[in-house]
């Protein structure tokens, strides 16, 4: 599809789907933390990210995932988020396969407006348990797993409404 010019690729639209359970929650609880978020679709169709993000008993995130078929996408040149967010950081994270460690990631900012965040596909930093890696930013030539996460090292209710997720060429 083409906007404004741009030929772009939906990798995810809340917009065309029924529900959000293709989408899986990973919170801090999988190494004891008790923070909690959820995905659901709110009545405009979107996708609603939100919860609460603790950071008792050594937490401090909440993550959101999308898993699918393996993706060639070297023929785009960056990601374009539509959301409306609640003034907070957020990572938007890549992996070029689902067996990968780690996640390419890029920390954006919301604010609090429906907006349009692009990142380019350089921009991506390769991180594991929030420490940068050796190792080049992401190639931008496959992809199959992404992501959403807050943590922003504080306590903390969160909310993003989500309409889609695409690359860009």
């Amino acid at each position: 599809m083409f906007i404004n010019g741009e030929e772009r690729q939906d990798i995810y639209s809340f917009n065309e789907f029924e529900d959000a359970g293709n989408w899986f929650i990973v919170d801090d609880r999988v190494m004891g933390g008790i923070s909690q978020g959820t995905i659901s679709l709110n009545e405009n169709g979107n996708g609603v990210y939100s919860g609460k993000v603790s950071t008792e008993n050594n937490g401090g995130f909440s993550s959101v995932r999308l898993r699918f078929d393996l993706r060639e996408v070297s023929e785009y040149k960056a990601i374009s988020l539509k959301l409306k967010g609640d003034q907070k950081n957020y990572q938007f994270r890549i992996k070029s396969t689902s067996g990968q460690y780690y996640s390419y990631v890029n920390t954006f900012q919301t604010n609090g407006e429906w907006e349009e965040i692009r990142i380019p596909f350089d921009k991506f930093k390769p991180e594991f348990r929030g420490r940068l890696l050796d190792k080049p930013n992401y190639p931008g030539d496959v992809m199959e797993e992404i992501a959403f996460l807050i943590g922003n090292k504080k306590n903390e209710s969160f909310r993003l409404e989500i309409e889609s997720i695409s690359i860009i060429k």
